[in-house]
């Protein structure tokens, strides 16, 4: 990213709900930074909530003139406080499913945005989510911007009062660090492939703009580090693979090009790689992750990396094509 002189188009979805909502004042503050344009497009089909279908091009055209209307309320409401030049904002509205819209729009973007739904996890197992779906298909990076519902709210306070002894209400408060830091780094998971060289360019753009830290992650298994010299015909203890591990980060390292002025700090974990990069969340202002792993069937069955993030991460995430 850092080497373009001119950024494309920030791609963003929209639909009128508070994830969108979410989605496109991220986007707007995103290029208010970069001076990118940002693309606000509504995917819409026939089953919209605006009465029956229209029968005459009149009517097309009074639908469509609707629609504009009503894409120019949601951008003005999420660009208030802003200061991004509206001259640099397109609303496109086409009749199409907002996945199909956002992929044939954004296949030229410098990244996609969208706003992550609030199914439950078990929900979101068996229905999936448009983000993951989005994450996976499209070929530029695809920024999932995560809200936390009042709904959500609600029921962690009803849990936390449930399994609290005593009659008093409490207030859930979601962990944070066990100290208070003046600024959530940017975290990228990397595993040393060319993807892991995509996903670290982007997340130490995203540092540079915001002026925060980037913190490094490679989170490590047995099976993720090939043959380790030595352990040829045996199973290497995990110090072999922690050393194993830290050499393979440094190797990319040499490889990437770190921006002036970003402080950037470099980690390997013995842990499943979904599992510490959501853990990493909890303490992150963004995650930024490779697409590497399944897709289709198997990634909605079996599960991969990049969808477990998408779905399950506690901050905004970056899927890197």
């Amino acid at each position: 990213m850092s080497d373009m002189s001119v950024k494309s188009d920030i791609v963003v979805g929209v639909d009128g709900s508070d994830e969108s909502f979410a989605a496109l004042k991220w986007a707007l503050e995103e290029a208010s930074l970069t001076g990118q344009h940002v693309n606000a497009v509504f995917g819409w089909t026939h089953s919209w909530d605006m009465g029956s279908e229209p029968d005459s091009d009149e009517a097309w055209a009074k639908v469509r003139h609707d629609i504009a209307n009503e894409l120019r309320r949601w951008v003005d409401r999420a660009s208030a406080g802003i200061d991004f030049d509206p001259a640099d904002l397109k609303l496109t509205s086409v009749k199409a499913s907002g996945t199909a819209a956002l992929l044939q729009i954004g296949h030229d973007a410098q990244q996609i945005v969208v706003g992550r739904r609030s199914l439950g996890r078990v929900a979101r197992w068996f229905l999936g989510s448009l983000s993951a779906s989005l994450a996976e298909e499209a070929e530029v990076p695809v920024t999932v911007v995560r809200t936390v519902r009042g709904e959500e709210e609600s029921v962690t306070d009803a849990i936390a009062s449930a399994l609290t002894p005593g009659n008093d209400p409490v207030h859930y408060v979601e962990p944070g660090p066990a100290s208070p830091v003046p600024v959530r780094p940017v975290v990228v998971g990397v595993d040393g492939s060319l993807g892991s060289e995509g996903a670290f360019r982007f997340a130490a753009e995203e540092a540079r703009l915001h002026a925060v830290p980037l913190e490094v992650l490679f989170c490590w298994q047995l099976k993720d580090l090939g043959v380790i010299p030595g352990y040829e015909n045996a199973v290497p203890p995990v110090d072999a693979g922690q050393r194993r591990a830290e050499e393979i980060l440094l190797d990319l390292m040499t490889r990437v090009e770190v921006p002036e002025g970003v402080e950037v700090n470099t980690h390997a974990f013995h842990i499943r790689a979904s599992k510490g990069l959501i853990a990493a969340s909890r303490y992150a202002s963004h995650l930024v992750v490779g697409s590497r792993g399944l897709s289709g069937l198997d990634a909605h069955f079996l599960g991969s990396v990049s969808r477990q993030i998408v779905n399950f991460a506690e901050c905004t995430v970056t899927v890197v094509h």
